[in-house]
């Protein structure tokens, strides 16, 4: 049987019965990746074990191992939330926007309020020295990549000529991507990311383009009326600390 045979296999199989009552909300796959996000972002990944996951979930470590092939598994799948929703919105705002100065406001805010809503700080293990070392990680830093790629076409139009004199347009949209994610380092010092915050950041992606301040203001009416429009996007959703 192949390796994906087992993996399919393994999934559609049900666990055995908890242990102790269930103590989180969802799927066992979801109670599973949130017990993990809270004690990878509080006790650190190596630090982890998957049968501490299980007890907190309240299932066998074995039942644990229907649902992921281990520890590495749920670790990439948690960093794959932390920037999916921000991917799969790209095709969304293009469609409903041609201006380029709203479009890049927009996936830098949905960027932003990705990262903010989660209910852990996942978003800051992938810098971790241990974490760049788990078995698909790099299809993690390659849908990072293609991120920052993503970033650096909407920004390409918009900006002005002395910023592309600077820094080359890669390298622009990796300095964009580094701007949203002042928000995992913000969250893991304990700072609210509130709407204010939310909409400073992303305002300041266009800033870092030359993008003039009544280009922006206009750029986050028109966003404005568009959120509600995009998939995956909560504008009235928490924005948390």
């Amino acid at each position: 049987m192949s390796s994906a045979s087992a993996s399919g296999s393994r999934r559609g199989r049900p666990g055995r019965p908890r242990l102790l009552p269930q103590q989180h909300s969802g799927t066992p796959r979801e109670q599973i990746l949130d017990a993990a996000a809270g004690l990878f972002t509080s006790r650190g990944y190596a630090a982890t074990s998957t049968r501490e996951i299980a007890d907190a979930v309240g299932i066998r470590q074995a039942s644990l191992y229907y649902h992921f092939a281990g520890k590495g598994e749920i670790l990439t799948e948690l960093l794959g939330q932390t920037i999916r929703p921000t991917v799969d919105s790209v095709a969304r705002i293009e469609s409903l926007t041609d201006d380029p100065d709203t479009a890049l406001y927009l996936l830098a805010l949905i960027d932003v309020r990705t990262l903010a809503q989660a209910p852990y700080n996942i978003g800051w293990l992938y810098l971790a020295p241990d974490v760049a070392q788990v078995e698909g990680f790099e299809d993690f830093a390659a849908a990072r990549d293609d991120l920052a790629a993503t970033y650096a076409r909407l920004a390409e139009p918009i900006a002005a000529p002395d910023v592309l004199a600077l820094v080359t347009r890669a390298r622009l949209g990796e300095m964009l991507v580094h701007a949203v994610e002042e928000v995992i380092g913000l969250r893991n010092a304990g700072q609210r990311i509130d709407v204010t915050e939310a909409v400073g950041i992303a305002s300041s992606c266009l800033r870092l383009c030359g993008v003039d301040s009544a280009r922006i203001e206009l750029a986050m009416k028109t966003a404005e009326t568009l959120l509600d429009q995009i998939d995956g996007t909560d504008p009235d959703g928490p924005i948390r600390g």
